[in-house]
């Protein structure tokens, strides 16, 4: 069986905790590889919403093993808290497995969160103030707090004294905040640990094992490959790679544990925080997608920038990602539209086209979307559960994105339930014979 990495194509926000609780359900074990609580993942099961935060999608299916990689950045509060409101709702939580390896938030990396992104003022990224981005930097700074500290009293207080000594300037502001206290943050830490104790492990072994006795495993990421720190929307980005090569470092596997790549996209693109978006929307049809489309965030609950879909961010995402699948949701929200449009290319401020993503910053940032008209479509969607129940012009939007991207469609979503998808054959497919030739979503 595979190993199926479940991306994001676009600016997050696709849509892919739908998508792996949907996997998960053939799968044996759920991975999050990277992260923080500044991703969310709304699941809804038979009209019950479900929102995830560090927990991987998977943990709504009894018996799956689910796990938090090392690359996921933790704050052990949220996480707690998670726990708790699942426990309270009935959920089984003790397929869950941490990473000892992974970092953890602390409360100075949430303090200088809030402070920098005051500071930069108009020029704010967008952060959505969780301190991922302090811990991540940390962690590269050799001065990070891991999970297995919280087992040690006397490691994790020496660790918490390094780390805050050369951040001692920037928490000038903040030195009578009763967070910062040695004492308090040790024990409250300390605290944690006992209550996580018994879902710590050496997960990296953990998952080799479930792959080495052939189970399906899904390597579940956040955000998406626009916001990758690397080869996404810098600065506009996120503090982690969301893309499908740091799977393999975030889990704790080697690249050939990966057999497939299945991106998420919406049928239209949305962003949340600031940054460039070529096909944004400044007008009803942005409101309409909006509201119809229930685009405020999970986590901070933003209301979310709303546009046509891009085709060249999706195959740039593609191309990054190797992806063998993509997913395609929230196709319902377009019905009602007599015209769709798509964007194909970028005009750039000096009338260049480009039809790639382009890699340089002040070429995108003037870039405005070349846009290509499709025929809409006025029927309810929502009861579809095959291609053929699909109105003719819903089905040619899904082919001119497959053939645009030379990646196949493997399963759509019409709808926020867990039932409301269709699976094409290329989808089965995918399932039965992992890297398997795949038909175009039309076929069969």
């Amino acid at each position: 069986m595979p190993g199926i990495a479940i991306v994001g194509a676009q600016w997050g926000d696709e849509g892919k905790g739908k998508i792996t609780d949907l996997l998960a359900e053939r799968g044996d074990a759920v991975v999050r590889f990277q992260g923080g609580n500044n991703a969310g993942h709304t699941i809804v099961r038979e009209g019950v919403e479900w929102k995830l935060h560090l927990i991987p999608s998977g943990i709504l299916h009894p018996g799956k093993t689910c796990v938090i990689g090392n690359g996921v950045v933790i704050d052990p509060k949220v996480l707690i808290d998670e726990l708790e409101a699942l426990r309270a709702r009935k959920v089984d939580v003790s397929g869950l497995r941490i990473s000892a390896n992974a970092h953890l938030i602390m409360p100075y990396h949430l303090l200088l969160d809030s402070a920098g992104e005051a500071k930069l003022g108009s020029l704010q990224i967008g952060t959505t103030r969780r301190g991922i981005g302090p811990c991540y930097a940390d962690k590269a700074a050799r001065l990070g707090i891991r999970v297995q500290d919280l087992l040690d009293e006397k490691i994790l207080k020496k660790k918490i004294v390094a780390a805050m000594e050369p951040k001692r300037l920037s928490l000038r502001p903040f030195e009578k905040d009763p967070s910062l206290d040695l004492k308090a943050m040790t024990e409250e830490y300390l605290t944690y640990g006992h209550q996580l104790e018994r879902h710590i492990a050496d997960t990296s072994k953990l998952v080799w094992e479930i792959l080495d006795a052939g189970a399906m495993v899904i390597f579940e990421g956040a955000q998406g490959a626009m916001l990758d720190i690397d080869h996404g929307t810098y600065p506009f980005v996120t503090s982690s790679n969301p893309v499908a090569g740091a799977a393999c470092i975030g889990a704790g596997v080697g690249p050939r544990a990966i057999d497939e790549v299945w991106g998420v996209s919406k049928a239209y693109t949305t962003r949340v925080g600031a940054g460039p978006f070529p096909s944004e929307l400044h007008d009803d049809v942005a409101e309409q997608i909006r509201t119809k489309g229930g685009e405020f965030g999970t986590t901070t609950g933003r209301p979310r920038r709303t546009g046509w879909l891009d085709l060249v961010a999706l195959r740039y995402a593609a191309r990054l990602n190797t992806l063998t699948a993509l997913s395609i949701t929230k196709l319902d929200v377009l019905s009602g539209f007599d015209r769709i449009q798509v964007c194909t290319s970028y005009k750039g401020a000096e009338g260049a086209e480009f039809d790639d993503f382009p890699y340089h910053q002040t070429v995108l940032h003037h870039a405005t979307a070349e846009l290509t008209e499709l025929p809409g479509w006025t029927e309810d969607i929502g009861e579809c559960r095959s291609m053929s129940d699909l109105p003719a012009a819903a089905v040619d939007y899904l082919r001119f994105i497959e053939e645009h991207l030379r990646v196949p469609v493997t399963l759509v979503g019409v709808g926020p339930g867990r039932e409301q998808v269709i699976w094409t054959e290329a989808g089965n497919e995918t399932l039965l014979s992992p890297s398997a030739s795949r038909r175009p979503v039309g076929a069969g």
